[in-house]
């Protein structure tokens, strides 16, 4: 196992995130938000977001716009990278009767945890992006599930050699609330219910037949951009050593061992099964206390595409807008608009989940691989 981790490491820092060991997983389904959509938003129409149909996005690897909310590759593509597979197609260019083999991507940009209902019923609704919460993501599946494999037998076969990635998700949920004007306090009353939400749709999936499921929490928010803008403290004691505010940063955490706690309880339920935790903070903040370690010279708190200001980021000029640009090389930064990562940082992040410093248990670690 060991051999295999150096040769893992090895061949991601010169080419890639490409196994040279035996193939785990011979499909990826993916559900969450706009950290992993690989084109859903933009094949509904992107009237919410319509610069993600278009350059910069998407010039760094695919030298086009994919509808992926970065300049290149996501998490989901490495992962999907490193164990051979094809990226994942997105629900929305399946067509009906198609085999999937490989695995299909749920994930939309700009979804909630929770349902659309739950922010109506609090005058919230009409900030949201899209009404194609994660529950909406798991009907997608279950109606895709028929085109997958036939009866319980051929689909436990099928789901065996499968990983599931429920999230990241929840984020969106705490950006309407905090855009709206809601303190932290008031947002940890929502906490429980987001962390539900997750860990049932995780539990669903294993009554579907899933068996290796990956759920990860949420990014240290203090230290993006456009919370960096939106929420500027005159207090020099508001922000950690590396300029992150830090009660926002305690926020996610909070989150996060909430999240933690209900997947230590789904694995008291579900013995059988291999639920990982993904540490997206932690993964994150290695990059942030020793950005230049990891080869961020332009820094991680300002966004590489923006309109100006102290974080690049303006709401009236954000990433693609007139009155923005993007900087000439997004590899020296972390932060690419002001709310979602570089390619650069999600290869971090990737390789953090595979070889095991930021999964509980490591990737790499599953019966699988064996």
């Amino acid at each position: 196992m060991k051999n295999k981790f150096f040769i893992l490491v090895i061949l991601f820092q010169t080419v890639g995130l490409a196994l040279s060991t035996p193939q785990k997983y011979e499909s990826i389904f993916n559900f969450g938000d706009s950290l992993s959509d690989t084109g859903n938003l933009l094949l509904s129409g992107a009237l919410v977001f319509p610069v993600i149909g278009q350059l910069p996005y998407g010039e760094t690897f695919f030298q086009h716009a994919t509808g992926r909310c970065s300049d290149g590759r996501l998490i989901i593509d490495f992962i999907a990278e490193a164990f051979s597979l094809p990226y994942l197609e997105p629900y929305l260019a399946v067509k009906q009767g198609q085999s999937s083999p490989h695995g299909v991507n749920f994930a939309f940009s700009g979804a909630t945890a929770l349902d659309a209902e739950f922010f109506f019923q609090r005058n919230m609704g009409s900030i949201l992006w899209t009404n194609n919460s994660l529950n909406v993501q798991l009907g997608w599946f279950r109606k895709l599930k028929s085109d997958l494999c036939s009866d319980n037998e051929s689909c436990d076969d099928f789901f065996k050699k499968s990983l599931f990635l429920v999230g990241e998700i929840g984020g969106n949920d705490y950006n309407y609330a905090f855009f709206l004007g809601g303190s932290i306090k008031q947002l940890q009353s929502m906490v429980p219910s987001v962390v539900g939400a997750i860990a049932n749709a995780t539990s669903a999936l294993i009554e579907e037949g899933a068996v290796e499921l990956m759920v990860p929490g949420n990014f240290p928010i203090g230290c993006s951009a456009v919370y960096l803008t939106l929420f500027e403290s005159p207090k020099k004691d508001d922000y950690d050593r590396h300029g992150c505010l830090k009660a926002f940063n305690g926020f996610a955490k909070y989150h996060n061992n909430q999240l933690k706690q209900a997947l230590d309880t789904l694995r008291q339920k579900y013995p059988h099964v291999r639920i990982f935790y993904a540490d997206y903070y932690g993964a994150a903040m290695r990059y942030v206390h020793a950005p230049l370690h990891h080869g961020f010279y332009g820094g991680t708190l300002k966004a590489c595409c923006g309109g100006g200001g102290p974080y690049n980021f303006n709401i009236s000029a954000r990433c693609g807008h007139p009155g923005s640009e993007a900087c000439k090389d997004p590899s020296v930064y972390s932060n690419w608009d002001g709310i979602h990562l570089t390619e650069a940082a999600y290869r971090h992040i990737a390789l953090a989940l595979i070889n095991g410093s930021s999964s509980h248990p490591p990737l790499i670690s599953s019966p699988l691989s064996d």
